[in-house]
């Protein structure tokens, strides 16, 4: 009896989620200071809290985009860093949540979370999905950039090269894309105007797919992202090999896209929340931590 309770009260503390392992820890400097955060699972909907005893919260929702982040990855990636990073050193306790991208958009514009993040630049034109007759940017306000990455037109390797600048040429074509993202003004608004034959994807990894499979001519997207998910799929490694000898990068590069955080409209304080925000990326970026999160290799020793 004495042992069977023993080790009842062991799982019970190995199951707490302060102690359990495999939890995210983000650490950055600021003020000079060494600042440590580590997540707590959430119960409900799934996610990550941090900062829970602070008197101000928010809530992110975001997607897996490995490198950049991921909870497939040990390490999260380096903007999911960030966004801790920001938030805490504003003081507000910050819960972030995977979801599918185009869901992660309606959470934001309908205002169920706060934060739609990581996100490329919104055209003042740009439709939602979501609400009918309305700009995204009456729904949702972009922080200040920070780096991101190339978006770029991917065909297999072989066949003739359909891109060369111009996005008049490719009229008709079969390209993939990831449902909800936004890829670049020009793209978009030639896909909101049909002038391509689009097929919509949930993720990188199945735009991958498709133009293996051969059921589209390109794809668009960060080619960083699309090698990232392929290396870390489940996918068998003959088919990895597969993807990585076929997957070729069209030069020039469609545009190059700096990210931001997307503030909800619908939150009543999204003006201080945005100024806040953008004054934790600005003090990041002044003491160079912005970049030493960017460049730091994973340790996902403590996680």
């Amino acid at each position: 009896m004495i042992v069977r309770c023993a080790l009842l009260l062991i799982a019970l503390f190995l199951s707490n989620p302060l102690f359990a392992a495999g939890l995210p820890v983000v650490k950055y400097m600021i003020d000079g200071q060494q600042m440590q955060f580590k997540g707590q699972k959430v119960a409900e909907g799934g996610g990550y809290v941090f900062n829970p005893l602070a008197d101000k919260s928010v809530v992110i929702s975001t997607t897996n985009w490995p490198p950049y982040i991921s909870d497939e990855s040990c390490s999260k990636g380096w903007a999911f860093d960030l966004a801790i990073s920001v938030l805490t050193s504003r003081g507000y306790k910050v819960t972030i949540k995977f979801l599918p991208w185009s869901r992660a958009v309606m959470t934001v514009e309908s205002g169920w979370a706060d934060i739609l993040y990581p996100e490329y630049f919104i055209e003042d034109s740009a439709p939602s999905d979501h609400f009918k007759n309305t700009f995204r940017k009456s729904l949702v306000v972009l922080s200040n950039p920070f780096p991101g990455g190339n978006i770029s037109l991917m065909k297999r390797r072989g066949e003739p090269k359909l891109f060369f600048g111009d996005l008049q040429y490719l009229s008709g074509t079969k390209i993939g894309v990831v449902r909800g993202y936004q890829n670049s003004p020009e793209f978009d608004a030639m896909m909101d105007e049909g002038l391509f034959e689009v097929f919509e994807a949930n993720n990188d990894l199945q735009l991958v797919k498709l133009l293996l499979a051969k059921r589209v001519d390109l794809i668009l997207g960060d080619p960083k992202v699309f090698r990232y998910s392929v290396a870390t799929s489940n996918l068998p490694f003959h088919i990895k090999q597969q993807a990585n000898e076929v997957m070729e990068e069209i030069v020039p590069a469609v545009s190059y896209n700096p990210l931001h955080f997307a503030v909800s409209r619908q939150n009543t304080n999204w003006e201080q929340l945005l100024k806040d925000i953008n004054e934790g990326l600005n003090e990041l970026q002044a003491n160079g931590e912005l970049e030493h999160l960017i460049n730091r290799e994973s340790d996902c020793s403590d996680r």
